[in-house]
């Protein structure tokens, strides 16, 4: 069975960018944060016993779909004829998918998270990611929180002076959901966040987490339904962030030995 057919019968997606999340156009990066997002789903490590098999199988699949469109012969090959050369090296080489996955991304730590926040908070990554948040979710300052890495409550009136300032310089459009909203919304959304940094910290402290990788798994499994979901994805952004930048996009799988 080749790739195309595997993934319709993995993902129900007979086309690789749909099967990572991303468009036809996608820069590399965005193929690669795809790729990242999607694995953590599938990713063995994640699956109760019962599904082990299954995901194993997903999770060899996604990353035959990310070598492809992470090489740019190939990628080209399947760009303008729609097929994928399943006797290329890419496909055909013996790999351990998992040694080949974490080769890319590097695992995360609580350390990891906190001094990344103080380089990223205050630069132009931040600023650029905040005037992009707010066109993206036309104005809408719940989504726009949950989206910026990083940021909290506490930052909310200076990622409004941000946005506000660039529309008054013309840089960025007038949503009314931003400049009209109302008080009872922003209230609402500090309450919430109030509400749930408390019960964070009510879990570290329950649980007695330190700094360590284990601690950081067990901080995320603790959560339960969105919250879990919204955490692991913030992993996910910081883990691409952090990935090996010397591993770009075309390298090869390591082989199994």
């Amino acid at each position: 069975m080749g790739l195309l057919e595997l993934c319709r019968e993995a993902f129900g997606a007979g086309d690789l960018y749909q099967v990572l999340g991303v468009r036809p156009e996608a820069s590399a990066n965005e193929i690669r944060r795809g790729y990242h997002r999607v694995s953590l789903r599938v990713h063995p490590d994640r699956a109760e016993p019962a599904d082990k098999e299954r995901s194993t199988r997903h999770f060899q699949i996604l990353g035959k779909v990310y070598a492809v469109l992470s090489d740019e012969e190939q990628r080209t090959l399947y760009d303008q004829q729609g097929i994928v050369d399943e006797e290329s090296t890419v496909l055909t080489q013996d790999c351990n998918w998992e040694e080949y996955w974490r080769l890319l991304f590097k695992k995360i730590t609580v350390k990891n998270i906190k001094d990344f926040e103080k380089k990223y908070k205050h630069s132009t990554e931040e600023l650029e990611d905040i005037k992009a948040a707010y066109e993206d979710f036309k104005g809408d300052m719940d989504k726009i929180m949950e989206s910026v890495l990083c940021v909290d409550y506490t930052d909310e009136p200076r990622i409004r002076q941000i946005i506000q300032h660039a529309i008054d310089s013309g840089e960025l459009p007038s949503y009314k959901s931003f400049v009209n909203e109302s008080k009872r919304k922003i209230n609402a959304r500090k309450r919430k966040a109030e509400k749930e940094a408390k019960e964070a910290e009510e879990s570290r402290e329950e649980m007695g987490l330190g700094e360590g990788d284990d601690d950081l798994k067990v901080l995320i499994q603790s959560r339960m339904g969105s919250r879990k979901k919204e955490m692991e994805d913030f992993v996910a952004r910081m883990e691409a962030k952090y990935a090996n930048k010397s591993k770009k996009g075309g390298k090869k799988a390591t082989p199994q030995k």
